[in-house]
């Protein structure tokens, strides 16, 4: 067990890396030098005993002690920084606390939300990212949207739209080893892994696509494991392989052309996203103006269209 608690700054600097996958990028989140997000990380390296990333002049890739460091430690930051929030909240102010998936926030939700502010400037939001569902009265949470399948016990869920997977890749991965025509190619690429789909240890998505594609000479089983769906999408953008990637959350980066789709086949996944809330909450004013922002925009997105408001 380890003694001496690491330094919060270290913990931060963790973090970012894992959830970026860069050095520089984590620095620019931290406001602060490259140098010093890798000086805290060799810190805390130094504490744990552990490597916690790969490098390589082109990526970096989190060890297996770090896939399983992150959700906690991404959990412990948010616990201390919702402490903070509910300490410093004004009094009487508008507030709605939100809690979403890591990835789900990055990549779906955060990109939008300017225009939930600029529409309703009077609530101030509060977004909890965490793995695991949250206890809304021991935690304070107003909402949560969730991936699964709606067994949400004596809480109220609103199916919102399914997922699908496709694979995904850098276009510049193509450049340097060369075209994917047929499924079977893609043996000669590193295949990325998303273990945070649900029910993904029953059966690997990768080796359903694979059959359902018709692909014959490819190993499921191998490749690289990531436990958030966004750094396996990180992953493909810097071009360290093809990732089996959610429609949904690649719905940016596939309009900005950071990552493509080289196969047409789309396998569904047996679980849709859900806004989950207490029951006779939904009747709450900062609750509806959420809904009614929420089921607005998703009319707009090209893959989470068909979402339907409750009445």
């Amino acid at each position: 067990m380890i003694k001496t608690l690491p330094p919060l700054s270290s913990l931060r600097a963790f973090e970012a890396v894992a959830r970026r996958l860069s050095f520089s990028r984590a620095a620019e989140d931290l406001h602060v030098t490259p140098g010093a997000v890798s000086q805290q990380i060799r810190l805390l390296e130094q504490i744990l005993g552990e490597s916690l990333f790969t490098r390589t002049r082109r990526s970096v890739a989190l060890t297996e002690v770090a896939m399983a460091m992150l959700p906690e430690i991404q959990a412990g930051l948010e616990t201390l920084s919702r402490a903070i929030s509910n300490k410093t909240r004004t009094p009487g102010g508008r507030t709605l606390t939100i809690s979403v998936a890591p990835s789900f926030a990055s990549k779906w939700l955060l990109p939008r939300l300017t225009d939930f502010s600029d529409r309703h400037p009077d609530i101030d939001l509060r977004i909890s990212a965490t793995v695991a569902l949250a206890d809304f009265k021991r935690d304070k949470v107003d909402l949560a949207i969730r991936l699964g399948r709606g067994d949400y016990p004596d809480l109220h869920a609103e199916q919102l739209f399914g997922e699908t997977l496709s694979p995904m890749c850098s276009p510049e991965l193509l450049k340097a080893k060369g075209r994917l025509k047929i499924p079977d190619d893609l043996r000669k690429h590193r295949l990325l892994h998303d273990t945070s789909i649900p029910g993904e240890n029953e059966r690997s998505s990768w080796e359903r696509w694979l059959s359902l594609a018709g692909a014959k000479h490819v190993s499921a089983q191998r490749g690289t494991r990531f436990s958030l769906a966004e750094l396996a999408m990180q992953a493909a953008i810097d071009g360290a392989g093809v990732v089996l990637g959610r429609m949904v959350l690649a719905e940016g980066d596939l309009a900005a052309g950071r990552l493509m789709r080289p196969f047409k086949a789309i396998l569904p996944l047996e679980v849709s996203y859900f806004l989950v809330m207490l029951k006779g909450s939904a009747r709450r004013e900062e609750i509806q103006c959420f809904r009614d922002w929420l089921y607005g925009t998703l009319k707009q997105s090209p893959f989470s269209h068909n979402a339907t408001k409750p009445t």
